[in-house]
């Protein structure tokens, strides 16, 4: 009988590779879905509901082998929204997996974000959801991952910084020497396909990004990206109060208007943070056959 893995967030921009690679390599998986979806393959179960629903949430978790949690809000308009999937949703499916017979290994996938819960209802909130998982230190064979910035096939966030890079023109927020790391999605899927091989389990918290000594800035991204395109491309500040001012103004029509903003003062906090740098040697150290291999200036052209 195949392992099978259960995938939360298997329609999101990091679950999607994953699950496509997980079958690609013969996996079994069963992931959770809101919407209706009919299994095209046997490699696939979808499960229908959320994380609210805990019947769904233990037909997920049912005898399969392993557990990656991928699900999480990254928009909202309020600690609440936030709170609601990447707390609470992360405490409902590990009382779901503790629920079991044999428990499966569990792996979260964080944000760096996490390192600094100070800045934002985000960072707080995936910072909270990690402290779930060590509660279950005891009980549950647990691995957390904190990848940075997160870009490739899929990506919508870090895409559209790109094609401004492509057009000419680099919005800095904050301190143009600020630092910060970079992640190819294939690279971290990498990592959790290593980490689904690894024997014994590897247990802690783990940052992640492409190795590049130092991070980047927004200055060396310029750099980079004028190398690679060949062509003039010029950092432009934008004002602390201007920024602020749209993401207050943001904040508040996302309110009025019921969608859920990615700009808010929170957001502004985190790309004014002047160190997302990873250190890459504890994971390495953990899972020796892993080692980031995707080179920034080696898909710019591919990533826009």
């Amino acid at each position: 009988m195949p392992k099978i893995v259960a995938v939360t967030g298997a329609t999101g921009f990091i679950g999607n590779v994953l699950v496509q690679r997980l079958i690609q390599e013969g996996w079994t998986v069963r992931a959770l879905t809101r919407l209706h979806r009919a299994s095209d393959s046997e490699s696939i179960q979808w499960i229908r509901g959320d994380l609210d629903n805990l019947t769904a949430l233990h037909q997920l978790v049912n005898d399969v082998a392993f557990v990656i949690h991928c699900a999480a809000t990254v928009r909202g308009s309020s600690f609440q929204e936030f709170a609601h999937t990447n707390i609470e949703g992360t405490r409902n499916i590990l009382r779901a997996i503790t629920g079991q017979k044999q428990l499966p290994r569990f792996l979260l996938i964080s944000s760096l974000a996490a390192r600094q819960p100070e800045l934002s209802w985000y960072a707080r909130s995936k910072y909270l959801s990690e402290m779930q998982v060590i509660e279950y230190s005891e009980q549950l064979q647990w691995t957390i991952l904190r990848p940075t910035a997160v870009y490739g096939p899929g990506d919508k966030e870090l895409k559209p910084l790109f094609q401004a890079m492509h057009r000419g023109l680099l919005p800095v927020i904050g301190k143009i020497h600020n630092r910060f790391g970079l992640i190819h999605v294939y690279d971290l899927v990498a990592a959790i396909q290593i980490w689904l091989a690894s024997s014994p389990s590897v247990k802690g918290v783990f940052e992640l990004d492409d190795g590049m000594p130092g991070g980047y800035s927004y200055q060396s991204l310029t750099v980079l990206a004028q190398q690679v395109w060949k062509r003039p491309i010029y950092c432009i500040p934008i004002p602390d109060l201007l920024i602020r001012s749209i993401a207050v103004s943001n904040l508040w029509l996302a309110r009025l208007l019921h969608y859920s903003p990615i700009l808010t003062p929170g957001k502004v906090n985190e790309l004014q943070h002047g160190d997302w740098v990873c250190d890459n040697a504890p994971l390495t150290q953990a899972l020796p056959a892993w080692q980031p291999s995707i080179r920034l200036q080696d898909v710019l052209s591919e990533v826009i």
